[in-house]
This record gives structure tokens, sequence and C-alpha cells, in this order.
């Protein structure tokens, strides 16, 4: 079993809930009052990665690289956008430079995504 085919149930569930997140951030950032764009913020970043974070496990076989970008495009995403709603709710980040940690690596992930187009995948021996 390769690193990609063991990651890939996680990458769907970082999916299904980062989409999920995205959505009920999109409803509290439209009917919140105050710092609603830091909400807003955090809805798209989560809105835009799940289907990223999808189709990295759908596509896993094809992309070598698609256990490395699906890790750091879900942990950015975790931390970008759960440090922009701490902040809204709580007055403060995760701790200090988690938003701008988050967005380096969602960065490196969709690097790793690129990198793939030239590292070709192992042919199956069978």
């Amino acid at each position: 079993m390769t690193l990609n085919e063991r990651i890939a149930p996680l990458l769907y569930l970082l999916a299904g809930l980062l989409g999920f997140a995205g959505v009920a951030l999109a409803a509290a950032a439209a009917h919140g009052g105050g710092d609603a764009h830091l909400v807003a913020s955090a809805s798209a970043m989560c809105l835009a990665h799940a289907p990223a974070l999808l189709a990295l496990a759908i596509g896993a076989e094809k992309l070598r690289t698609a256990w490395l970008a699906g890790t750091l495009i879900g942990i950015g995403t975790l931390l970008f956008a759960g440090d922009l709603v701490v902040l809204r709710y709580a007055g403060s980040g995760l701790f200090p430079m988690a938003a701008p940690t988050g967005g380096f690596a969602m960065m490196f992930g969709w690097l790793a995504v690129a990198v793939g187009a030239f590292v070709r995948p192992r042919r199956s021996l069978t």
C-alpha cells in the first residue's frame, strides 16, 4: 500500500469537514457583525481547498505527490482558517504567526501539486 493510498481516507475526511465548515462560516459571516470579514476569509479558504483535497484523494494514484500536497494544504487550511475564526470569536489567534504559517503551507501544497507533474507514478508490477 502506497503512502497516497494510506492518506486518501484522511483527505476525504478533511475535504468533507472543510466543506461543511466553509458553508457554516459563510453563514456566520453573512449574519455576524463586527469582524465578519475574518470569518468570511476563513470560509473562502475552506471552500477553495475542500474540493482540491477531494481531487487529490480521487487522483492519488496518478499524482505521486498527492500525499504531500494534501497534507500541506489540509494542515495549512486548518491553521489559516482556524486562526482567523479564533481571532474573531476569542479575540486572539491560535498562536503567533499561525495564519501566515498556514498560508505558506497551503502555497507549498500547491507547489507539491505542480512538482507532481514532473514525477512519474510508479508502474505496478502486475
